[in-house]
C-alpha cells in the first residue's frame, strides 16, 4: 500500500500518543489512548494484569482519515498488548471497499479477535469477514474461541450485532467452558442486557461513538429514546461488567464533528478483585 504524505504525517502524529496517554491531538486526525484498569470477577490468577487493547467503530472511508487508522494500528503494536479486540463497524456505506479496510487494518502483531457491527451487516458482511480473516484476525459471529495467554486458556465469546438483529447469545455460548477467564465481544452495548446475569463476565462493545456530539442531558436522553442506556465507559450491571468504547471513526450518523467525545483506543489491564 502506498501512503500519501498526509497519511504518513497523520499516522506519525497519532503514534506520539504513546508518550501522552489520554491526551487528544491539538490538530490533525488523532485519538486518545485510554488506559483502564478493569476488575473482572472470574479472572484466572494467571491472567491478573492481562493487557487487552480495543478498537471499535473504525468506519474506514470518507469520514475517517486513513492516517488515523494507520496510526492506531501502529499505536496498538507499540503498546504490546496480550490480545486485541475489534468490535465492529469497519466501514460505513456500501461504496466503502472492504479491501481498503483490510489494507489499513492489517499488521496488528498480537492475537486479534473481531466481531461485526450494524454497518458491516448493512454493507458487505461476507467480504468484511474475509478481509479481516485475511489479516489473520479471528471473526466470531455468534461463536466462541479459546486462546492460550500467559499459559492459561482465555475464552472469547463473540455475539453478533444486535442492532441489525443478528445476535444469538445461546449460539455464542454453545460449547464454551462454564468457568475460567471469559471475555465477551459485541458491537451494540444493549446486547449486554441479554447476557446471563451474575456470571462475572467482562463485555466489550462500541456503536455509540460515546455520544459523538455530547450535549449534557440531551445526548444521553436521545440514546435512551433509541433504546441504548449505555453511552461510554465502564458500567457494572446485573453482576457483569461492560465497557463501551467511543470508537475511532465517524459513521454516517457522525457527519457532525465530535464534541466532547474524542476518538478512542483503549488499553485495559485486567485485574482480579482485591482479596481473591
Amino acid at each position: 500500500m502506498t501512503l500519501s504524505r498526509r497519511e504518513l504525517l497523520a499516522g506519525g502524529a497519532a503514534t506520539t500518543l504513546l508518550f501522552h496517554p489520554g491526551r487528544a491531538l491539538a490538530s490533525g486526525p488523532g485519538f486518545q489512548v485510554e488506559q483502564v484498569e478493569l476488575e473482572v470477577p472470574t479472572l484466572e490468577p494467571e491472567h491478573d494484569g492481562l493487557r487487552v487493547a480495543q478498537l471499535s467503530d473504525i468506519h474506514t472511508g470518507r469520514l475517517t482519515p486513513d492516517g488515523r487508522v494507520i496510526g492506531a494500528v501502529r499505536q496498538v503494536n507499540a503498546l504490546a498488548p496480550d490480545v486485541v479486540l475489534l468490535t465492529g463497524d469497519y466501514v460505513t456505506w456500501r461504496c466503502d471497499a472492504p479491501e481498503r479496510m483490510a489494507e489499513l487494518l492489517k499488521g496488528i502483531t498480537a492475537p486479534t479477535v473481531a466481531v461485526l457491527g450494524n454497518h458491516d451487516h448493512w454493507t458487505h458482511p461476507e467480504r468484511i469477514q474475509r478481509g479481516l480473516e485475511g489479516c489473520g484476525y479471528a471473526v466470531l459471529r455468534n461463536h466462541n474461541t479459546t486462546l492460550t495467554l500467559r499459559g492459561r486458556p482465555v475464552t472469547f465469546l463473540g455475539v453478533d450485532d444486535g442492532n441489525s438483529r443478528h445476535d444469538d447469545v445461546l449460539a455464542t455460548w454453545r460449547g464454551a467452558p462454564a468457568s475460567g477467564t471469559r471475555l465477551v465481544l459485541t458491537h451494540t452495548p444493549s446486547t449486554f442486557r441479554k447476557l446471563e446475569p451474575n456470571m462475572g463476565l467482562a463485555c466489550f462493545s462500541g456503536h455509540t461513538h460515546g455520544g459523538q456530539w455530547v450535549v449534557p442531558g440531551l445526548t444521553k436522553a436521545a440514546l435512551g429514546i433509541a433504546g441504548e442506556r449505555y453511552m461510554r465507559g465502564e458500567y457494572r450491571d446485573r453482576g457483569n461488567v461492560l465497557y463501551v468504547n467511543r470508537g475511532l471513526g465517524s459513521g454516517r450518523g457522525g457527519i457532525l464533528p465530535r464534541l466532547g467525545s474524542e476518538p478512542e483506543l483503549t488499553l485495559f489491564t485486567l485485574r482480579r478483585p482485591t482479596g481473591t
